[in-house]
């Protein structure tokens, strides 16, 4: 059985699921087998996976829609690594993606859940100049549900037994077990997450480097973010009967990072609106994130308020929040 299991949702990725296909053909850890979940496609997705399945190791199995949560249960279902990795089919891993975490975990047998950073790329494949640069170590519950470490799902290599020891069978879907939970269509990532870190003794731990290219689409910066509030906050009524006074003593500060996020989003897509309606928000939740990440937060407001100045650029905004400051020196082009 090969070490490591690759499970790719894909849904109408007729676009993109080739790239993403080709990046993980090519790792330099090559003792895996990729898992293409095709999840109701109606455009040319499976045609374009076909000579792929030329390589033993590329398998697919077709479903009828059942979102991307119900993707990866039945990819993970499928799987017979000993480790399991998600990479969505609009995204890219780097070439040693895959060697770095095995060894990580070879190496840390208290580690169930290993992470990366990530660049961030446009629809065209183009990096943004954009990077998740999450905290890597000493990651508890409280650091889960307010700063999300992990990050986005095509990051995520998880060792099988600590999958297992959250999975749960839902009355209505007998005998098949859930590891996401296949009810929500946004916030499913951050509800495993933080689900292993409350109801388990594994740990989350991130490794160096920015190791997935993370794709956002055009829109995609400020695209849905009253629904992604709306995903938050039915994952925190969802997880609050598992421990009621962790999310007393941290929820008030976890909805202000959230906020926070979210105002971020805005000011990236110039939605003075929804901006400063976020900032508002997040300031009246509490003020752990002033205390906790001031320059962070401080440059947030700075950038809300500079919305309404004429001559409004997105692109030195995104550089602003990128740097943490309102006078970022030009990036060098690569």
């Amino acid at each position: 059985m090969p070490r490591a299991s690759i499970v790719v949702p894909a849904f109408n990725a007729s676009a993109t699921i080739a790239e993403t296909l080709s990046s993980l053909q090519s790792q330099t850890f090559r003792d895996f087998e990729v898992i293409v979940v095709n999840d109701g496609s109606t455009d040319h997705t499976v045609d374009i996976i076909q000579p792929f399945l030329k390589d033993s190791r590329f398998h697919i199995v077709n479903q009828p829609n059942r979102g991307l949560a119900g993707a990866r249960n039945t990819g993970i279902a499928e799987a017979t690594g000993y480790y399991i990795g998600f990479c969505d089919s609009d995204d890219l891993w780097v070439a040693d993606k895959l060697a770095r975490h095995i060894l990580h975990l070879d190496l840390s047998p208290d580690v169930g859940l290993s992470y990366a950073g990530s660049i961030l790329i446009d629809g065209e494949g183009q990096p943004l100049g954009l990077k998740q640069s999450p905290r890597l170590h000493a990651i508890t519950a409280a650091e889960v549900f307010k700063r999300n470490p992990v990050g986005n799902g095509s990051v995520a290599i998880f060792r099988r037994a600590a999958l297992m020891d959250i999975a749960y069978t839902p009355q209505k879907d007998r005998p098949r077990q859930w590891f996401f939970d296949e009810t929500f269509r946004q916030s499913e990532d951050i509800e495993c997450w933080l689900r292993l870190a409350l109801t388990t003794d594994w740990e989350i731990e991130g490794i160096r480097g920015h190791l997935t290219k993370y794709r956002i689409a055009g829109g995609g910066l400020s695209a849905n973010t009253n629904k992604q509030l709306a995903s938050w906050n039915r994952m925190v009524e969802k997880l609050r009967p598992l421990s009621p006074i962790f999310f007393a003593k941290h929820e008030p500060a976890a909805r202000a990072y959230q906020l926070r996020y979210l105002a971020r989003r805005a000011v990236s897509a110039g939605d003075e609106h929804k901006a400063k309606k976020y900032a508002r928000e997040f300031l009246k939740a509490s003020f752990s994130p002033f205390f906790e990440e001031p320059l962070k937060t401080l440059t947030t407001l700075a950038a809300t308020v500079c919305l309404s100045w004429t001559g409004y650029d997105p692109m030195r905004f995104a550089a602003i929040l990128r740097r943490g400051t309102l006078n970022p020196r030009p990036q060098k082009q690569t």
